[in-house]
């Protein structure tokens, strides 16, 4: 039976040529303990496809924002004995598109008409810091859009009369608060779901990794899903109420008291309700605290009489 072909084997300048990095790079990754030190032969060191394929899913990873410690921690905790195919795999679904969205490019002319016509350069550089625009290399009059959706809303929110540095601004809060929630669903599902793959050594195995990547497909939607719901219900609460407060409808005593929301124990009301009728109420309340504030009125006219009076027969 013939010999299996020789596994190939480079030199640390053929390495850094093969995985297009440097040779100061290589041995900084080996200092770090990233990357397996080579076979020593006579007085040469020798690297195999075992280290291409490290440096590989070093690069891999860092192009995902991964830093060199917390990689150095997944090649720990990963690569013993059961290979780096699981995890990767994971950390590309984590890493993957969280929408079915694709980006677009747009023209600084194409972006001018969109909102009006007049070239606004501190909107665009706004807009390229909130992230809404990405710059292109080399061609400085197109940028790439990574939720055409985002734009369009900006664009409809400008033809309807709002500022564009109302928009920046108001995108700016609502990114905080999303953000939270997110954050908030993460350490949601991490406790209930995740916890046993990142804390159980047991579970760090590919077949494991595949069975969580399998989850987090399963659970991407689910976080968009739950936000849309209660947007819309939130939306369709708060808009009502808003509608009737700009109209002057008559709504709920505990909701209005002239033009000001205030809250009123649900007892109060019931009882204002069994006495005047439902219709009556916001009537009721405004006419009685009306009674109350004239009321002390006098009660300070009359006091400041009486304290004259005291003065001059004092006096």
């Amino acid at each position: 039976m013939p010999d299996p072909p020789a596994e190939n084997t480079y030199r640390i300048e053929d390495l850094a040529h093969q995985t297009r990095t440097t040779v100061r790079t290589i041995r900084a990754y080996q200092d770090r303990g990233l990357l397996p030190r080579p076979e020593r032969r006579g007085r040469a060191n020798l690297y195999s496809e075992t280290h291409i394929t490290r440096l590989h899913q070093i690069a891999h990873l860092l192009d995902r924002g991964y830093t060199l410690a917390s990689i150095k921690e997944l090649l720990d905790a990963w690569d013993t004995g059961r290979g780096l195919g699981g995890v990767l795999g994971l950390v590309t679904e984590v890493d993957g598109p969280w929408t079915d969205e694709r980006p677009d490019r747009v023209t600084r002319t194409e972006l001018n008409a969109r909102f009006g016509g007049t070239p606004d350069d501190d909107a665009v550089s706004e807009a390229v810091d909130l992230g809404v625009l990405e710059r292109i290399d080399g061609d400085p009059d197109t940028f790439l859009v990574p939720s055409p959706q985002e734009l369009s809303v900006a664009v409809e929110l400008h033809a309807a009369g709002v500022p564009l540095s109302a928009i920046s601004g108001h995108l700016r809060e609502l990114r905080g608060q999303v953000e939270y929630i997110a954050a908030r669903f993460l350490e949601f599902t991490t406790e209930y779901v995740f916890a046993r793959y990142l804390d159980d050594p047991e579970h760090r195995t590919d077949a494991h990794a595949a069975e969580a990547a399998s989850l987090v497909r399963r659970l991407r939607p689910l976080a968009r899903q739950t936000m849309d719901a209660e947007l819309a219900r939130a939306m369709r609460s708060l808009a009502t109420r808003h509608l009737r407060t700009h109209l002057g409808a008559e709504q709920p005593a505990e909701e209005r008291s002239g033009d000001r929301c205030v809250a009123l124990p649900a007892d109060t009301v019931a009882a204002v309700e069994s006495l005047v009728g439902r219709e009556h109420v916001c009537e009721f309340i405004a006419l009685a605290a009306e009674r109350e504030l004239r009321a002390r009125a006098l009660d300070r006219l009359t006091s400041g009489a009486v304290q004259s009076e005291e003065v001059r027969e004092s006096s």
